[in-house]
């Protein structure tokens, strides 16, 4: 049986840095497809050229792979006129050996109109422009933490055990210390006393001990300028903040119903959320399909009856550690029994690290819900749902199999 030809007229773009190969397939009433090729610059005017070329044409529908952040430029010229599906690298490789970037064009479009090609999920503009700052934040957050690591070692290595006596090394009574120690290294027996919080002064010949280290013109040097570094990725991270909260401003309904959920306390959290699924939960069929998209669901993998693996793959790799982040974090409080006894559950069995990825996913299905039906969470419902029935009966050979399974051997009764 033949496969259904679904898009009569269809393109697919094999997209490069500097040029893009486009092949429009058209398909007649006899079922004969004809091809056509062209390659265009990447510059604005070649784009613009391809989109006149697909107008002239006729072809609306089309499928390109997502190289890198080359496909950005092609996809923001042709989305107003176009639709545009968005393939993984992965589902569209042509086989190895027939491997030109005319037929790799060919092979996108060939799979394309037969509706063959799972489409990648394309957030509005605003969104995705939301979703690249987020990102940006996220990796000047890295940065702070790797060089409060390296002002850290520093400290470490010239013997200033600051870390052992406060709770915060970076706290305002610590930096005070450590500008103290930077205006002349080579002496440290200076009054600590007006330094500090006066809820650390029964705690001063302490930190009288823990500042008495050597610390080297060049370890002094390093630190002032990782100090500096700091200082000056702190002021970009707010001024980055301040254009995520202006852009994130329409969405404040959706912001304020995501503030609701356990663990999610941070406004930039909810706005994660948002920059990385949206707010329009139509684009995903069920919660289901959300929570596989953001690899938290088992992959299917079973050859001759048998599974192999079936851990969770490598997609969400931004929103996940977020969520599991959240999970770690409520599963400690008392105050969402609902959240904490379905977690002490699953780790009796599983363990901890499978355990903290069903909460995670229990967090994503109540924000797809909450999101979908603009109502804010309700513990209830998960309470209900782990409520036992008040009538449940079973044959005598389930219950057998039921003590089986729990390690129990069955002898007959004498």
């Amino acid at each position: 049986m033949a496969l259904k030809i679904v898009y009569k007229i269809c393109c697919g773009i094999d997209v490069h840095k500097t040029f893009v190969v486009a092949c429009i397939a058209s398909t007649n009433k006899q079922g004969i497809t004809t091809y056509k090729s062209h390659l265009f610059s990447t510059y604005t005017k070649g784009l613009k050229e391809l989109l006149q070329w697909l107008l002239d044409n006729n072809c609306k529908d089309v499928c390109m792979e997502s190289t890198g952040k080359y496909w950005i430029p092609v996809y923001n010229v042709l989305e107003k006129d176009c639709s545009i599906v968005l393939a993984h690298p992965k589902y569209v490789k042509a086989i190895r050996g027939k491997k030109t970037d005319k037929k790799d064009a060919k092979w996108i479009a060939d799979l394309f109109k037969h509706d063959l090609v799972a489409g990648s999920f394309m957030p509005p503009a605003d969104i995705r422009q939301l979703r690249d700052l987020m990102r940006y934040r996220y990796k000047l957050t890295c940065f702070m933490s790797s060089e409060k690591n390296r002002l850290q070692n520093c400290l470490t290595v010239s013997n200033i055990q600051l870390g052992n006596v406060v709770s915060d090394t970076f706290g305002k009574s610590s930096k005070r210390i450590i500008d103290k120690i930077l205006e002349n290294p080579l002496d440290t027996s200076f009054d600590i006393q007006p330094l500090i919080h006066g809820s650390m002064k029964n705690k001063i010949s302490e930190l009288e001990l823990a500042v008495d280290g050597y610390i080297t013109p060049e370890q002094a040097g390093k630190l002032k300028v990782i100090k500096r570094h700091l200082e000056d990725l702190d002021a970009r991270k707010a001024e980055l903040e301040k254009l995520i909260l202006a852009l994130a401003s329409p969405y404040q309904q959706e912001l304020d119903l995501i503030l609701t959920a356990p663990s999610f306390k941070n406004p930039f959290s909810a706005i994660t959320v948002i920059s990385e699924i949206g707010v329009n939960m139509e684009a995903f069929p069920s919660a289901k399909h959300l929570c596989s998209w953001a690899g938290l669901a088992p992959t299917n993998n079973e050859s001759a009856g048998k599974k192999k693996s079936v851990r969770v793959s490598k997609a969400g790799c931004y929103i996940k550690p977020l969520l599991v982040q959240c999970a770690n974090s409520v599963v400690k409080s008392e105050k969402h029994p609902e959240i904490r006894n379905r977690y002490l559950r699953i780790k009796k069995r599983r363990g901890h690290k499978k355990a903290i990825i069903a909460i995670a996913r229990m967090l994503l299905t109540a924000l797809y819900n909450m999101l979908k039906k603009k109502e804010t969470y309700n513990a209830e419902l998960y309470k209900k749902s782990d409520a036992f029935p008040a009538k449940r009966e079973i044959t005598v050979e389930q219950a057998i199999l039921l003590a089986q399974l729990q390690g129990y051997k069955i002898k007959p009764a004498i």
